[in-house]
């Protein structure tokens, strides 16, 4: 006779599972609608955990595994999935608490810790109930007097419900962009014609600090790595709201963790981007390309595609001097409610004569329950009715390049 498998329960079997893959969201204050951190927030759930991990739709993780592998990888292993389904079949018994593993530890209202400095947006943001909202720029001075370097990077808003995404540029002294825009007012700029919305969108070559979406996983970067943000550098915090049938306030907050001292790399985001394309009516996977070149050495350190609400898959590729390519993410299942960075665990040389390509598929047809109207053709565009491809990723450079040195014009296809 074969023995029966041993039992399941929350303390040691479950309970390290949530605190690896679940708690960063499922705890009170995060994205979550519920928290996960006792068995009595948990056991209620059983069922429909075992369903949520068995059609793999959490944690979220929709990267293709063939490819690279990535450092902040939440997806689950086979025997993780077994191990959470075993549990709902078989009663969710709590087991010994003897058996639980140590809490994590979590500093309120953070996940990178306490921070050495919050950029908060001195009012709240009205959203109204209904209405399209356009980008909001709310220009508040760093008032540091010496460059700091940046470990570790949070975008908090009061309000997730209503906040689609939020880019946090660094706007150094002598810039003229955003000029007009008064200290924290927000602000709308009035070159809203295509071209002027997508050098906004761009930031008028201005670095990015961070980026904030839904599902989005703080920056912390690995020692000897930081963000730099020169001496009386400005925030630009480009927020994009979204009506939701009722009003709300938000008051966004960024924490900032600083360096100890200079580091040996410089992290600086870079894009391939396309705005050139018109998604036709009903076309259900339509394509289009942006390609860059590498113009001088570097590493890649992660990457973060993004589209709205008809994005159907994403893919970077790179391409070398032979011709050769080599597919290093490949994202399908595209949701706009998930837009997550992929951290790669080993990190790529990009060196002069190589390409950085992102290619993405948009479904404008009927099949897509996102699809506001498969009627109309879509182009390029701020709201989440409109499309993008921005192919986001950030690399690792010499602290003593100039960024405005290390890009060139890229192709759009």
């Amino acid at each position: 006779m074969f023995a029966a498998p041993p039992a399941v329960t929350f303390h040691k079997d479950v309970e390290p599972i949530l605190e690896r893959s679940c708690q960063e969201c499922h705890r009170p204050g995060e994205i979550a609608p519920m928290a996960l951190l006792t068995y009595q927030q948990t056991r209620p759930y059983a069922k429909a955990i075992k369903e949520e991990v068995l059609q793999q739709k959490m944690p979220p993780w929709p990267a293709d595994p063939h490819f690279s592998k990535f450092a902040n990888d939440r997806s689950l292993t086979p025997a993780e999935i077994e191990i959470l389904s075993r549990w709902a079949d078989t009663g969710a018994e709590e087991g010994d608490k003897s058996d639980a593993p140590a809490p994590r530890t979590w500093v309120e209202g953070w996940n990178i810790g306490k921070p050495d400095v919050v950029i908060k947006m001195p009012n709240a943001f009205d959203v109204p109930a209904k209405g399209e909202i356009e980008y909001q720029y709310i220009v508040i001075p760093s008032g540091f007097t010496e460059d700091k370097w940046v470990q570790a990077i949070e975008v908090r808003p009061s309000d997730r419900a209503v906040v689609h995404h939020a880019m946090v540029y660094l706007r150094e002294p002598g810039v003229k962009w955003m000029a007009d825009a008064k200290p924290g007012v927000p602000y709308v700029p009035s070159n809203l014609t295509p071209s002027g919305r997508f050098a906004n969108l761009l930031g008028a070559s201005n670095d990015v600090l961070t980026v904030y979406t839904p599902g989005m996983i703080p920056v912390i970067y690995k020692p000897g790595q930081a963000k730099q943000i020169k001496a009386g550098t400005d925030f630009v915090i480009v927020m994009h709201y979204t009506t939701n049938g009722k009003p709300a306030k938000d008051q966004t907050s960024i924490g900032l963790v600083f360096a100890n001292g200079e580091p040996k790399e410089r992290i600086v985001t870079t894009a391939a981007v396309n705005n050139r394309f018109t998604i036709p009516a009903g076309d259900g996977n339509f394509k289009a390309e942006a390609t860059v070149p590498v113009v001088n050495p570097m590493t890649m350190i992660s990457l973060f595609p993004h589209m709205h609400l008809r994005g159907k898959a994403f893919q970077y590729d790179l391409i070398y001097p032979t011709g050769e390519t080599k597919t290093i993410l490949r994202v399908d299942h595209w949701s706009l409610a998930w837009q997550l960075s992929y951290k790669l665990a080993e990190p790529i040389e990009l060196t002069p004569g190589m390409k950085v390509r992102a290619t993405a598929w948009w479904d404008n047809s009927a099949n897509n329950p996102s699809n506001p109207d498969p009627s109309k053709e879509v182009k390029w565009g701020d709201q989440s009715w409109e499309e993008m491809l921005v192919g986001f990723y950030d690399v690792a450079v010499n602290p003593k390049i100039n960024n405005k040195n290390m890009y060139s014009k890229q192709t759009l296809e």
